[in-house]
């Protein structure tokens, strides 16, 4: 983990480059990670879900809350408890309770979100380390 320069340091991160794969999405989109502990992020966390027709992610949860939007394409999520699921549309906004597990699900010409989990769910980032190690 990269310690900030100070709490008041303001940085540009690339989306499209330096940025680690984080192995949730079921099929051939990608999730990347954008703002994480990783680089100094200490009270806020996003990631670019990029899924493509049919890609879902796997059951995720958190022990804190997750904001997602929809930037482009449209889909659905799921509250896995239930198996309830709502459509997703561009410009849907998603909030999810801590502790509640979730799915989302591309429709067809795919879905792109941003967001994740605030304050960062150490344990979805570990996955990163053991897709590195693998």
């Amino acid at each position: 983990m990269v310690p900030p320069e100070s709490p008041q340091t303001v940085r540009v991160v690339d989306s499209a480059a330096d940025c680690p794969d984080l192995p949730i999405i079921q099929g051939k989109g990608s999730a990347k990670v954008v703002i994480w502990p990783g680089n100094g992020a200490l009270y806020r966390t996003f990631q670019v879900l990029d899924m493509q027709e049919g890609d879902r992610t796997r059951d995720l949860t958190h022990p804190t809350d997750s904001v997602y939007y929809v930037a482009a394409g449209a889909g659905s999520v799921a509250d896995v408890a239930s198996g309830e699921s709502w459509p997703l549309g561009l410009g849907s906004m998603v909030h999810i309770d801590r502790g509640d597990s979730y799915r989302f699900e591309a429709a067809a010409g795919g879905m792109k979100l941003i967001g994740g989990p605030c304050p960062a769910d150490q344990a979805l980032y570990a996955l990163i380390a053991e897709t590195e190690d693998a």
